[in-house]
């Protein structure tokens, strides 16, 4: 569901009290861990972590006014969400992810970005914490331009 909220507080209000308990720990994991570089705010009706112009004045490709994203997350109609783009853009942090998730034990319900999740207990607060904190802006922005570059949906490592 994409929200019309144009704040992380006013997305946050208009979600009902257990969702809004389960994404506030997950945006509270991901704020501790963003690097330097990144901003939140949001992005596309969800809470998005991004690269913003003045760092990266091209912006997202696909629409160069928005800036470049990299995480977000989201209350859909039957879950939640978190969408991790630098899991999406490298083969190497997506191998890494999906075996650091299967070390807790926990189920990952994943699609090529995006984690789904009912329960914020089914979900590995650590792990996203260091997928996040693994990436920095610089990293990031090399990783995508080089995807770019190549005209190629993902970079194969």
């Amino acid at each position: 569901m994409i929200s019309k909220a144009s704040t992380v507080k006013e997305y946050l209000d208009e979600l009902p009290d257990d969702r809004r308990k389960a994404i506030s720990t997950v945006r509270a994991v991901i704020r501790k861990n963003l690097g330097k570089g990144y901003k939140e705010g949001m992005q596309y009706g969800m809470i998005g972590y991004f690269v913003p112009h003045s760092v990266y004045p091209d912006g997202y490709h696909c629409d160069p006014k928005q800036p470049l994203p990299f995480a977000s997350l989201a209350s859909q109609k039957n879950h939640m969400a978190i969408y991790l783009m630098c899991i999406y853009s490298s083969r190497e942090h997506e191998t890494w992810f999906r075996k650091a998730w299967a070390e807790t034990g926990k189920k990952l319900d994943m699609g090529k970005s995006c984690v789904r999740f009912k329960k914020i207990e089914n979900v590995a607060l650590d792990v996203i914490g260091e997928a996040i904190a693994r990436v920095p802006v610089a990293d990031y922005i090399a990783t995508y331009e080089s995807i770019i570059k190549k005209g190629s949906k993902r970079k194969k490592k």
